[in-house]
């Protein structure tokens, strides 16, 4: 954790552990593709690349008369959100204060998870992330107009998933517009839509800012893969009389093993 140079930052111990918590809280609300993907490590800052068990040949005939493969690796993609926070502010916290104005923290951390969620979800190409949303062969399932509708989209969705041979249970990830009205739809009857949907599915229903429209995927294990090299973590960049830069940071790789094992729901 040396890279981070929490150490040189004018931040007490109390200053720290606010920092970490609201940031954890603020993300762990946020990090919606981690709830539904395989999540492995943290394997720590050094670690660079996923081996992706393949080779490629080399064709160099400098060599000579030998066979020569270049193993190929997904390299990890790092990411920092910057924010700050005042002196004043973190002084007064250790007076005993409870109102410090972490709002640049907030949208750091929001931030972040957006980034992270439409990497996993929808690709990321410059990084080298193909996303579920960009892998699956199969069709969207197109919108409806009623939201009264909404659980024969999810249905159809897992019926294509079952006569593929893709088992369940199954997650549904969806933006904050569509949770919102997910939560507050009920059917004909007064029967909450949040329950019919889940239980199609046999799994949750996943608030993930960032997800367009909505994807559905199997929970099985082993089909979705998210790599830690160093988790979400907070560091300081530098400071002045005044404020306390500092910055969210992680490494991450993204890989889908099993493209059909997700539908994508469209957006409106």
């Amino acid at each position: 954790m040396d890279h981070l140079l929490r150490g040189h930052a004018p931040v007490s111990d109390q200053g720290w552990s606010l920092l970490d918590t609201e940031a954890r809280d603020r993300l762990v609300a946020a990090l919606g593709a981690r709830k539904l993907v395989d999540f492995a490590g943290p394997v720590g800052w050094q670690h660079s690349a996923t081996n992706l068990g393949r080779t490629e040949p080399i064709l160099d005939t400098s060599m000579g008369s030998i066979a020569a493969r270049r193993r190929r690796v997904l390299p990890l993609t790092e990411v920092r959100a910057a924010f700050t926070v005042s002196r004043d502010d973190l002084l007064d916290h250790d007076r005993g204060a409870v109102d410090t104005d972490l709002r640049s923290l907030h949208d750091a951390a929001m931030r972040l998870a957006l980034a992270e969620n439409i990497a996993v979800f929808h690709g990321w190409s410059a990084a080298g992330i193909v996303g579920i949303t960009e892998a699956s062969p199969h069709p969207e399932i197109a919108r409806v107009e009623d939201f009264n509708d909404y659980p024969q989209r999810v249905a159809k969705a897992v019926e294509t998933l079952l006569t593929g041979g893709i088992s369940g249970p199954y997650g549904l990830a969806v933006g904050p517009a569509h949770y919102t009205a997910i939560i507050e739809t009920a059917e004909h009857g007064g029967y909450p839509l949040f329950d019919h949907v889940r239980h199609i599915l046999g799994g949750p229903i996943v608030w993930a800012p960032g997800v367009r429209g909505g994807v559905v995927l199997s929970l099985r294990g082993g089909d979705f893969l998210f790599e830690s090299g160093q988790d979400l973590s907070v560091g300081y960049d530098h400071h002045d009389a005044d404020t306390v830069h500092l910055y969210i940071e992680e490494t991450f790789s993204f890989r889908v093993a099993t493209p059909e094992a997700a539908v994508a729901l469209a957006a409106p």
